[in-house]
């Protein structure tokens, strides 16, 4: 069985704003996006935008609760359940799939600070580091970063109560994490499906990350392609999610489709020179 899988619901948040139109309007405008160059200065990022919880996550104590990678998540999948005209639909939401991408969370910057602080002095590196990972890092602090947390809070703030399966990692992860939801669509095996992600690059964690590997661009922003003086990544938060529907399930609640998904495949790059 194969069926049409079509996107009837879209969020997005970035640098250029939330939702379609802001990044419709960017794209054609062309120039450069909104980058901060200073606050992790000689890295610049492009950083999330100014957003008002609130519409998404009316709950405070929701929002505290989450950490950024987390609430950007969660407000673009309800921008794309606002969009797909679902909302306010509590039994189309009950039987709603989901499926999410994320890199893992925040770091406890004071404890990971003290053990490379006192792994330069260490005589034996190797039985110094093991001693501090098992002491010093909190089990619970490693489960709380792990992204079934994310697809847990989008449960419980818009009510998606169906099946979830998570993916953690990065493009390929993102890849996996749409590749399998419109599979499922397809084959029949459900009707919808609610899938995206979220990244937070504002964390100076994840640029020490990249950097040891040389992958950060240093200075003002350039195009991708102009970046010869200095190249490398510059890293930008944001959340998108789409929602998935087989064509007839759409086509019978009355929803436009914006688009019909072709498959969806991915494949290893070449990692040697050139």
């Amino acid at each position: 069985m194969s069926r049409d899988v079509v996107v009837t619901g879209l969020g997005l948040v970035s640098c250029a704003g939330e939702g379609v139109a802001p990044h419709l309007a960017a794209y054609e405008a062309g120039g450069a996006p909104p980058t901060d160059a200073e606050r992790f200065a000689p890295y610049p990022v492009h950083p999330a935008p100014t957003l008002a919880w609130d519409g998404q996550i009316p709950k405070k104590s929701d929002q505290r609760q989450m950490e950024p990678w987390q609430r950007l998540g969660v407000y673009a999948a309800g921008l794309a359940l606002d969009a797909a005209g679902v909302k306010d639909d509590a039994a189309f939401k009950q039987g709603l799939h989901l499926v999410v991408s994320a890199g893992g969370g925040e770091r406890d910057y004071a404890v990971d600070g003290a053990i490379l602080t006192g792994l330069r002095g260490a005589g034996e590196a190797g039985p110094y580091l093991n001693e501090r990972l098992q002491n010093d890092l909190r089990p619970t602090l490693f489960l709380a970063q792990l992204s079934n947390l994310l697809a847990g809070n989008i449960a419980i703030v818009h009510g998606v109560t169906g099946a979830s399966r998570t993916f953690m990692g990065e493009e390929a992860a993102g890849t996996d994490a749409l590749r399998i939801g419109a599979a499922r669509v397809a084959s029949g095996q459900i009707d919808a499906v609610l899938v995206g992600g979220s990244y937070n690059a504002e964390r100076p964690d994840v640029l020490v990350i990249h950097e040891m590997g040389g992958y950060l661009r240093r200075g003002a922003y350039a195009p991708v392609f102009e970046r010869a003086d200095a190249p490398g990544f510059i890293l930008g938060s944001c959340a998108a999610f789409l929602m998935l529907e087989a064509a007839e399930t759409a086509a019978a609640r009355g929803a436009r489709a914006l688009a019909r998904l072709a498959p969806v495949a991915s494949d290893l790059t070449r990692r040697g020179p050139g």
